[in-house]
């Protein structure tokens, strides 16, 4: 069974940082592609962040570049994001996804608020 559960998410002030975690299973998670998409209330899903299996390519959503990281660990079978300079237009709900071909799958999300 295909799973992707994302954690850290949270309350953070402005300027603070959040680490967040997806650990994957029921794939082969080291040949997927993974991103970091991210969904802010009444708006559309956006891509954050992605990289590419065996880690040879990031790519970053001009809002974040400079700030967030991605990476992963392969031998953990998970996925990172790590976010600085955090500002209140971060908040929104954060997801993981993986893909490979025709194949996509989406975790359930994890919150993050950005507010004094």
């Amino acid at each position: 069974q295909v799973q992707l559960v994302e954690s850290g998410g949270g309350l953070v002030q402005p300027g603070g940082s959040l680490r967040l975690s997806c650990v994957a299973s029921g794939f082969a998670f080291s040949r997927y592609v993974m991103s970091w998409y991210r969904q802010a209330p009444g708006k559309e899903r956006e891509l954050v962040a992605f990289i590419t299996s065996t880690s040879s390519s990031t790519n970053y959503a001009d809002s974040v570049k400079g700030r967030f990281t991605i990476f992963r660990d392969d031998a953990k079978n998970t996925l990172y994001l790590q976010m600085n300079s955090l500002k209140p237009d971060d908040t929104a709900v954060y997801y993981c996804n993986a893909h490979l071909s025709l194949l996509d799958y989406w975790g359930q999300g994890t919150q993050v608020t950005v507010s004094s």
